[in-house]
């Protein structure tokens, strides 16, 4: 027996059966018996807006899997461009599709000179790196004028593959400008993440080869990156990408969306969270500060979806013990593993189902390879390109309708214009 559930108007006493599919109800179906009735869902908390099959989440369960294969195998297993181009296509890669799509996205990194020398040289000396990166994702548009023709297969492949191609070197060019260093260019005979790592990092030597520890680490960093079903830069993508804007303009929405410190930014709050409690002895204060409601949110703990222990954070956790063993250890960690060691203990937070995040391990990985926290952002946003663009790319193949929400009304009921000597 089909799955469905009944509702009835109260005020008429009609009744209507909508059954119940892939975990959903439409809210067209509703409208045929509350024409006019809206639902009413700030942040989309309860409201499914399309449907996907890129990526899922089990917030219950603490589970999370790209196109059907869990994220610890791929993290253990695989790496950025093959978990990429599964996104992208579905499935995996053949061995010779892998090398056809490395080679393709390898050969795409320049970025044209007019981008570096008229553009980003542009910018303030003190300009922020997400800043800048937003305007330059935005500004490729211009120079790949066929961009625009976003339903002709071979034309939306150019795109996606100069997206994810190019976005590491803006990012490692946005870096080098804000902290006065000339431009590295791509070094095609690196991998993806040790040709960022070149880029950010190179000064005079003739070749920059990263500790391939390290390098790993980032690499899976960016898998653990690359989707999250619909968060909030990737509604971004696909809002923008319902108008049928050109995948750069979309690019650049869902870069601005990762801009903020609830998005992209939260891993950098927790580094600041850390640098104010300062060390071990003052954690217990702290978390009584925060159980008063005096010492603001505890960053880097619970999730709008999960309501377990986020799976990338037991990923994250065990990566920075290989970097740390590079680096030397971040100071702030004691105070981070002492600051989940009471929570997990905590009633308070426990009860909560507060539990750590993909962002309580991260920024502490990346501030000890040296990145700055104003890179912390642009870094999630190279990884998330693959997923921001399998989604746009499914959205069109749908043929999804443009996105326009309603709302519900709750201003002034009609009035009479007053002239202005009159008021």
């Amino acid at each position: 027996m089909a799955e469905s559930i009944t509702i009835t108007d109260n005020r008429t006493g009609n009744q209507l059966e909508i059954p119940i599919r892939n975990g959903g109800v439409e809210a067209s179906e509703w409208s045929k018996l509350l024409p006019g009735i809206w639902f009413y869902d700030p942040g989309f908390v309860s409201t499914a807006a399309c449907e996907s099959s890129v990526s899922f989440v089990d917030g219950d369960a603490g589970v999370l899997r790209y196109r059907g294969y869990e994220i610890a195998e791929l993290a253990e297993h695989s790496n950025y461009l093959e978990v990429a181009y599964l996104l992208l296509h579905g499935e995996l890669p053949t061995a010779a599709e892998y090398d056809g799509w490395r080679h393709e996205i390898t050969y795409h990194t320049y970025i044209h000179e007019n981008v570096r020398k008229r553009f980003l040289e542009g910018f303030h000396y003190d300009a922020h790196p997400m800043g800048m990166l937003v305007s330059a994702v935005a500004a490729l548009s211009t120079f790949y004028l066929d961009a625009k023709e976003i339903f002709d297969p071979d034309s939306r492949r150019r795109q996606i593959i100069r997206l994810i191609a190019k976005m590491p070197t803006l990012a490692a060019a946005a870096h080098r400008f804000s902290v006065g260093m000339p431009f590295v260019y791509p070094d095609n005979s690196l991998d993806f993440a040790g040709n960022f790592l070149s880029m950010m990092w190179k000064v005079a030597e003739p070749r920059f080869d990263a500790n391939p520890t390290l390098a790993r680490a980032l690499d899976i960093l960016f898998i653990l990156h690359a989707d999250h079903e619909q968060n909030c830069s990737t509604t971004a993508m696909r809002v923008v990408g319902s108008s049928h804007a050109d995948p750069y303009s979309c690019c650049a929405a869902a870069c601005a969306a990762l801009y903020g410190p609830r998005h992209g930014g939260a891993n950098e709050m927790v580094i600041r969270m850390l640098t104010d409690i300062g060390s071990i002895e003052n954690v217990p204060a702290f978390i009584d500060s925060v159980k008063q409601g005096e010492g603001g949110r505890l960053q880097g703990f619970g999730h709008r979806v999960y309501k377990n222990y986020d799976p990338r954070a037991r990923i994250i956790k065990q990566t920075a013990d290989e970097v740390f063993a590079i680096t030397g250890k971040n100071p702030l960690l004691d105070i981070a593993l002492k600051l989940e060691e009471i929570a997990l203990s905590d009633e308070y937070f426990t009860s909560r189902r507060l539990y750590p995040n993909v962002d309580f391990y991260s920024g502490l990985i990346y501030q000890a390879m040296g990145f700055p926290l104003e890179m912390f952002p642009v870094l999630f946003a190279i990884p998330r390109t693959a997923g921001w663009l399998a989604h746009w790319q499914e959205m069109l193949d749908q043929d999804s309708k443009i996105a326009r929400p309603r709302q519900l009304y709750i201003g002034p009921e009609p009035r009479p214009y007053v002239p202005i000597a009159q008021r």
